[in-house]
């Protein structure tokens, strides 16, 4: 069972069968004190689906407690932990369990399970990469915590103005903030849900006015650089924000403000807000 693409912490279980040695696993995020797992993949019998892990409890709620990844290589003989979820996860048939703690600025927000129906010892081959999915998960959450937030600190519109300029501000700030969280995120799917994002926040400061003029395409580097020109940002404060050299932030502005035909980055800013490049 697994829930559907849109979902981050499946789009991590699929990943994590992908990535791993591990024939199934299983998570989900923690609401109430308690893991609800939401996201299965591979399991042979549907024992796991619908289960809720309490803080402290088993394998996952140690994880969670501790924030730091928990492994049994035999569940059944386990003195190490609890036995609550004995009929889920032995009925499932796993023997070693693994669990990774998702955190996001230092709260554990969720469990990752890798499991294996026989007695299977866990090394870097294994570790590394759960440890990666788990990390990706946790900056996609802390995006998406970013925009609702922000999104939700916004104004609402003027009835026919458009946005107020408070509420203006503080969408382009968003906008550059989740350029500059998506830029580290390397896997390809997180990406494009990322983009999808940014386009609608690009979308909400109206249609762009010029938009009978050719297409100016920007690579996302660029685009990157000129949104946290469009904030004021020197190219030092970039550089530092994008983890980028400087002459690297010199270049990709350059090439941005040719494209835009634009003789200043003021100027580049004004023309990608006219087409709606940037919000």
């Amino acid at each position: 069972m697994t829930t559907p693409a849109a979902d981050p912490v499946s789009h991590a279980v699929g990943e994590l069968v992908r990535r791993t040695r591990f024939p199934v696993a299983f998570g989900g995020l923690e609401h109430d004190g308690a893991i609800h797992v939401s996201a299965i993949a591979g399991a042979r019998t549907r024992h796991l689906e619908g289960l809720v892990v309490q803080r402290h409890r088993g394998l996952g709620g140690r994880a969670l407690v501790e924030g730091r990844p928990r492994v049994t290589l035999d569940y059944r003989t386990s003195r190490t932990i609890t036995h609550d979820y004995d009929r889920v996860i032995l009925g499932e048939g796993i023997a070693t369990l693994f669990a990774v703690p998702v955190v996001v600025t230092g709260t554990p927000r969720g469990v990752l399970y890798c499991g294996s129906w026989g007695q299977s010892p866990i090394g870097d081959g294994a570790a590394r990469p759960a440890f990666r999915v788990a990390e990706e998960l946790a900056v996609e959450l802390r995006v998406r915590d970013e925009v609702q937030r922000r999104l939700a600190a916004m104004p609402d519109p003027a009835p026919s103005d458009g946005l107020p300029t408070t509420a203006r501000e503080e969408l382009r700030e968003s906008y550059a903030e989740l350029r500059s969280l998506a830029a580290g995120v390397q896997d390809a799917a997180i990406r494009t849900r990322l983009e999808r994002i940014e386009r609608r926040l690009a979308a909400l400061s109206g249609p762009g006015e010029h938009a009978g003029e050719p297409e100016v395409r920007l690579s996302p580097r660029e685009h990157d650089v000129l949104a946290c020109a469009a904030l004021g940002a020197t190219n030092a404060e970039i550089a530092a924000q994008l983890d980028l050299r400087e002459t690297t932030v010199k270049s990709y502005l350059a090439a941005a403000m040719s494209k835009l035909d634009a003789s200043t980055r003021h100027a580049a800013v004004t023309r990608a807000r006219r087409l709606g490049i940037l919000p």
